[in-house]
């Protein structure tokens, strides 16, 4: 797939404001500072449509992206805020599990996980949380960039062990990125892309 339109719509944090257009969307998440705006803007091509910065927590909103005039990409809050209050991490909490369970244009969340790190428990519960939901996802290991490909494969393996141990079948998904380098740029909008083939040609509530 080739991206090229790439347009901000509307940011809030109601999930019955979100755009009406029956457009198939994709949310991104993640914990703080795993790089989530580098990647959107790498596989947008854009320098600055999600924005960055050295602060974690930075998003917190539901931002939407009207991709090629036919998807959404869905710019969500992280989990686990390094510098916010017991309160709006609350609110936060809300409004994303609002998103995930009521949003019927939702089919597929990227989860972010900063494969520098063995394992996490908070990224394990998320997983398990869609799960739970029955909700489509896929992992995306971010900053592959930074430790050596070895590292990569003994942390993929570590969260393939975790899994299974919580009673997963197999490991879902999941595409290895740098956003530095453009890794996994094509394989992530060609899972896209295939996605949104079959909605289009088999479910006509997407019009």
């Amino acid at each position: 797939m080739k991206i090229n339109t790439a347009e901000f719509i509307i940011s809030n944090s109601d999930v019955s404001k979100c755009p009406l257009e029956r457009l198939p969307e994709y949310a991104f998440i993640g914990r703080s500072n795993v790089g989530k705006s580098s990647l959107i803007n790498m596989l947008t091509n854009h320098k600055s449509l999600a924005k960055t910065s050295g602060r974690p927590g930075k998003t917190q909103l539901i931002n939407h992206f009207k991709i090629n005039n036919n998807w959404f990409l869905v710019d969500l809050p992280g989990y686990g805020y390094a510098r916010v209050s017991k309160k709006t991490k609350e609110v936060f909490q809300q409004f994303i599990t609002d998103y995930f369970e009521k949003r019927e244009q939702l089919v597929c969340a990227f989860v972010l996980i900063d494969i520098r790190h063995e394992a996490q428990e908070i990224d394990l519960e998320f997983i398990t949380y869609l799960g739970e939901i029955e909700l489509p996802f896929c992992i995306i290991f971010t900053k592959a960039d930074k430790i050596s490909k070895g590292k990569v494969a003994q942390h993929i393996a570590g969260y393939r062990t975790a899994l299974l141990k919580n009673n997963w079948e197999e490991m879902p998904q999941h595409f290895v990125t740098s956003a530095t380098e453009g890794t996994g740029k094509d394989k992530v909008l060609e899972y896209i892309a295939g996605v949104n083939e079959e909605i289009f040609k088999s479910n006509d509530s997407f019009i």
